[in-house]
């Protein structure tokens, strides 16, 4: 098998290797940097529970804390306080931590090759592989590396100054200078703990809180369109007027950790793929208005593509399930950014409280909150409901999972009786995940051969695409015996009944974008 070629090695192209390795697809990742990016404690990211997963990875999870909730104050008034549930909680991790945990992982996999310094300067499609050169700096006195690497696919990952998107001839239209934002990594102790906050009437302006281990904190403040450069005591000004008026007028103990100023841009590639080229992450969309989170969304766009690639480095023929990932990711990152241009002019256009905390849609600090938790237009996971993947839905059978948005995280138990988290099994085949009361309570070896068990269990080795059968007691929404049908990346494609194998054929052929193998049993 030829491998997928990664140009760039941020998180997303780090995490883009992993998830393939994870398929059994090999890669060559380029990484176009002589050395890790430096330790900046002012440069984070917050993973919304859909890709919080990636949290997950060895030797992160001391340094990606849940929040245990979001707090809203106004002049040191809590306004809004909605506790988190850790397991529908972000994880907020310092960008350098979430790579180094990435670089270590990927140093532990056989299938990914890396390649140091090297950055993509040509590409050339023959026949059925495609070929890049890259080239590597090398010490003053010595010739430049160049290398040529074949391979079946090309996703640049590489920034939003990305050579691949470039030399693809993308156009990467949109709008510079969206928001600026002063930030400040400092050590201190907060009244609110192990809690993210929007805190608004402070003298310094609005500011949002969110926590790191260790009595760290990020803060952020907006600063107005027309503001200049901010200086360093401009900034200190701000740490200290902001501590103040939350330690009732004096300044606590503190430590200046890091500090810069973020800007955010709002662009989106017009194709995320040309022929075997794929674009991801920076390269795709920049975004971080209002809360919005880049890698985050970066994050996104790895689960959803790396399944549909393994499909086609395995089995070829996957043509219209390649396309379907511009068709849903795009999609989805154009509706993010217009809502933050809708958003926009309401959130930072000044006026009361009054009426404004009520309305998921129209209260500004609802919308900001809906922002950060990772929920809503602005934070929510996509739904590809209108996906050309999307598997016909059957009548009478329902959810509370909208067909094409991420699945709940429920118990289910393996055919060898093992019980787990259903998220846990996410990132491989298909999951078929049948609501059986009761099962729990019965031995395995019982109910596996009752009922619908034996014909599903029969039938999953026959669809489309490799799927793996999974039982759950509950789900929220389903009747008994439903069957949900899980893609790798947790997104819900079809509900059905969990007699109607015809049905389940014709969800799998839809997935792998093939032609239904038995279209007429699929009727009525």
């Amino acid at each position: 098998m030829l491998p997928v070629i990664i140009a760039g090695a941020g998180p997303v192209g780090l995490a883009l290797a992993l998830a393939l390795a994870g398929h059994g697809v090999p890669t060559v990742l380029l990484d176009g940097a002589d050395e890790p990016p430096p330790v900046r404690l002012a440069r984070t990211c917050v993973l919304p529970p859909d890709v919080a997963h990636w949290a997950g990875l060895p030797g992160l999870g001391g340094q990606a804390p849940a929040w245990e909730a979001w707090r809203v104050t106004q002049r040191g008034r809590t306004v809004l306080h909605r506790p988190v549930a850790p397991d529908d909680a972000p994880r907020h991790v310092p960008q350098h931590a979430l790579e180094r945990a990435l670089r270590d992982a990927v140093a532990r996999q056989e299938l990914i090759r890396v390649a140091r310094g090297h950055r993509v300067v040509d590409l050339e499609q023959r026949g059925r592989e495609l070929v890049a050169r890259s080239v590597a700096r090398a010490p003053e006195g010595r010739r430049d590396e160049e290398r040529q690497w074949r391979g079946s696919h090309l996703v640049g990952c590489d920034g939003p100054r990305s050579t691949v998107r470039k030399l693809l001839r993308v156009p990467f239209p949109g709008r510079t200078g969206v928001e600026r934002f002063a930030v400040a990594a400092v050590g201190a102790e907060l009244p609110w703990p192990g809690e993210a906050g929007l805190h608004r009437g402070l003298p310094a302006g609005e500011v949002t809180a969110r926590p790191l281990p260790g009595d760290v904190w990020r803060l952020d403040w907006p600063l107005p369109r027309d503001d200049g450069l901010v200086t360093p005591d401009a900034l200190l000004d701000r740490v200290h007027s902001t501590l103040a008026a939350w330690h009732e007028g004096e300044v606590p103990p503190y430590e200046l950790l890091d500090t810069g100023v973020h800007v955010c841009h709002q662009r989106l590639a017009r194709a995320w793929r040309s022929g075997p080229a794929f674009l991801a992450g920076d390269a795709a969309h920049l975004l971080g208005a209002l809360g919005t989170q880049q890698v985050a969304e970066g994050l996104r766009d790895v689960d959803n593509l790396s399944w549909k690639l393994a499909v086609a480095c395995h089995e070829g023929n996957a043509d219209s399930l390649l396309d379907s990932y511009q068709a849903e990711r795009r999609t989805a990152v154009g509706a993010r950014l217009r809502a933050v241009d809708q958003a926009l002019p309401l959130v930072r256009g000044g006026g009361g409280l009054k009426g404004r905390l009520t309305g998921r849609s129209g209260g500004r600090l609802a919308l900001l909150s809906d922002s950060h938790l990772g929920r809503g237009t602005l934070g929510g996971p996509a739904r590809y409901g209108a996906s050309p993947l999307a598997c016909a839905p059957r009548r009478g059978t329902t959810t509370d999972t909208p067909v094409g948005a991420p699945v709940a995280d429920v118990p289910v138990i393996t055919l060898e009786g093992e019980t787990r988290m259903l998220r846990e099994r996410l990132g491989g085949p298909l999951l078929l995940v049948l609501t059986a009361p009761g099962a729990r309570v019965w031995d395995a070896r019982h109910w596996l051969s009752a009922g619908l068990m034996p014909e599903l269990a029969a039938a999953t080795g026959t669809l489309a695409l490799p799927a793996e059968l999974l039982v759950t007691e509950d789900y929220p929404g389903a009747a008994p015996h439903t069957l949900l049908v899980v893609r790798p990346d947790g997104h819900l494609a079809a509900a059905l009944p969990g007699a109607d194998q015809p049905s389940l054929r014709a969800c799998a052929a839809a997935l792998r974008a093939v032609p239904d193998p038995a279209p007429e049993a699929a009727e009525g």
